[in-house]
């Protein structure tokens, strides 16, 4: 009988109003919530800023108005390297802590929740087992569900602009919602942007932490660098007496885990909700609660040193680092070797070529701004070749041609020659070729 009374009473929802956290106690969630706000800031900066986007007009990497391209192997190749060791070093350390944390998607997520909970009442859940949301009666009303859904939309439409900007400059994404036309805008680009809108509205109306429990991919693969000694929640089960009859931490977890039976490869993302819950209760009494946030073994006895640990989890780091030096050489000898100007030289296809004496010098640009370049070329006297043009002037990435004519009254041999080309802001670059004259 008592026992069926106590299963009871562990189900019932535990609600604390108005308690102090304990000085000295861990509080997570007003920092996690920073956090993510920055996140979502630095997500509108970064494109618009300049310091980051994708040219697909030109199939471009954008990086502070340089133009990267694939070839730039060392450059491209470098940054990758250094970047998945950063993430596999912090996943052996902080576990899925990103998606806790960073996460865009568990951003909205979280703010999908508050806004249901405030609209249709705090039973209100979209449940990750399929059951329906207990819409409080009072808050049943058409008004409640319409702001909501408006909510929804409005955010949706707000963040499907997130991917343009990361593919159009500011002011060709401007063009995009004042209707203005643009001939950098894709014809197909509305379609687009309605998708986006579809996919994320479905994605905070219905699906929400589903998506984090079941359908990351990105989750898993942070699971393959998780060990036994990754931060995770630990709970202090030498006092399970004080909470035999409460459940208040399982409440509060919005991915609807038992915090107290963490494993290594849960779904738990450490946000610390369930510890900031914990430590609340337990405030009132003017302790502390029985979760924490702890590096080292998943044991019920004595955790180890955190020296320990920091040694066991920087074993993990010894095939990291080489790695992350290959990365950072590979990126630095890519940015001292950069050049925002690629010329090549062939034969030319014009219709005024009529032998192989006539080449075409083509000059690209990988600058988002005007420069003027100075051409010339080495290897020949001035009187036995011509130029079609001598000076270029361009506006901003993109490529121009001129033509190069050799004189016929060359000799028999083989000539080495070279074309140069000066811009304006002190960048010298040559490509050298040979002409042969039978």
């Amino acid at each position: 009988m008592s026992s069926g009374i106590n299963k009871t009473l562990s189900s019932i929802p535990i609600k604390i109003v108005d308690l102090g956290m304990k000085k000295g106690a861990s509080s997570y969630r007003w920092r996690r919530r920073a956090l993510q706000i920055v996140i979502l800031i630095l997500l509108v900066l970064i494109p618009v800023s300049g310091l980051f986007r994708i040219d697909p007009e030109n199939g471009a990497l954008v990086v502070l108005g340089w133009q990267i391209w694939f070839a730039d192997f060392f450059l491209v190749t470098g940054l990758w390297i250094m970047i998945a060791t950063s993430l596999v070093a912090l996943y052996s350390i902080a576990g899925t802590v990103f998606c806790g944390w960073a996460c865009p998607q568990n951003s909205l997520a979280e703010w999908a929740n508050y806004m249901t909970h405030k609209l249709l009442g705090k039973r209100a859940e979209v449940s990750l087992t399929g059951e329906a949301p207990k819409v409080a009666a009072a808050k049943n009303k058409a008004l409640n569900w319409t702001m909501l859904g408006l909510s929804f939309l409005v955010a949706a439409m707000f963040f499907a602009l997130l991917p343009l900007l990361y593919f159009y400059p500011p002011d060709v994404v401007w063009s995009f919602l004042s209707f203005k036309d643009d001939t950098r805008l894709a014809g197909s680009l509305y379609w687009i942007y309605f998708v986006w809108v579809l996919i994320i509205l479905l994605d905070i109306a219905v699906l929400r932490h589903f998506w984090c429990r079941f359908a990351c991919v990105y989750k898993v693969w942070q699971h393959s660098f998780k060990t036994k000694e990754t931060l995770h929640v630990l709970y202090d089960s030498s006092r399970a007496d004080e909470c035999e009859k409460c459940n208040y931490c399982v409440t509060t977890c919005f991915i609807e885990l038992d915090p107290r039976k963490t494993e290594m490869y849960d779904s738990c993302i450490n946000c610390g909700d369930c510890i900031d819950a914990c430590n609340t209760l337990h405030a009132k009494k003017g302790g502390v609660g029985l979760l924490k946030f702890e590096l080292g073994q998943r044991t019920n006895g004595k955790i180890r040193r955190l020296r320990d640990n920091s040694m066991l989890l920087l074993s993990r780091f010894r095939w990291i680092i080489p790695f992350a030096i290959l990365g950072m050489a590979m990126f630095a000898w890519g940015v001292w070797s950069y050049q925002p100007y690629h010329i090549s030289v062939g034969f030319s296809e014009a219709k005024h070529s009529q032998s192989e004496r006539d080449y075409r010098i083509e000059i690209s640009s990988k600058r988002y701004r005007p420069t003027e370049l100075d051409v010339a070329v080495e290897g020949l006297p001035q009187d036995d070749f011509t130029l079609s043009g001598r000076k270029v002037n361009m506006e901003s990435v993109g490529r121009t041609s001129i033509f190069l004519s050799v004189s016929p009254k060359l000799q028999r041999g083989l000539y080495p020659l070279a074309v140069v080309v000066h811009s304006s802001d002190g960048w010298t670059g040559r490509f050298k070729f040979q002409h042969f004259v039978e």
